[in-house]
């Protein structure tokens, strides 16, 4: 399975992104700022291709998709938020219907996660 992510607006405090899941459109994302030099928490993740595993997360007492092997980041997540704030370097999932958000975010990431929860070899693409 392949996931993408297209980023299509990079702001001075967020970016917002379209998720396809083997290049079908699915859903918006919400990051962090793109940034050549990190910040801690407010980095969005490189630009590549990485490999998602399903593990479980203490913070939101649930298994998640985690984006594994990126460069000077650690226990980056895809997980339900609503604003940049919300990131802490991760990616948000949800609808992009109001500016710097995405909404719908708890049922985005259910029935994104029932898609992948089962699958083996996932791999996410960041552009």
């Amino acid at each position: 399975m392949l996931l993408n992510v297209k980023r299509v607006y990079k702001g001075s405090n967020y970016t917002i992104g379209r998720l396809l899941i083997n290049g079908v459109y699915f859903c918006d994302t919400l990051e962090d700022t793109v940034r050549d030099t990190k910040i801690y928490g407010e980095t969005a993740i490189p630009a590549g291709l990485y490999e998602v595993d399903v593990v479980y997360s203490p913070r939101f007492k649930r298994h998640l998709p985690h984006i594994k092997n990126v460069p000077n980041f650690l226990g980056i997540m895809i997980h339900p938020g609503n604003t940049a704030k919300d990131t802490k370097g991760c990616i948000l999932v949800g609808k992009n219907t109001e500016k710097g958000k995405v909404l719908e975010s708890k049922d985005t990431f259910n029935a994104l996660f029932a898609k992948i929860k089962d699958q083996k070899d996932i791999k996410i693409q960041i552009s």
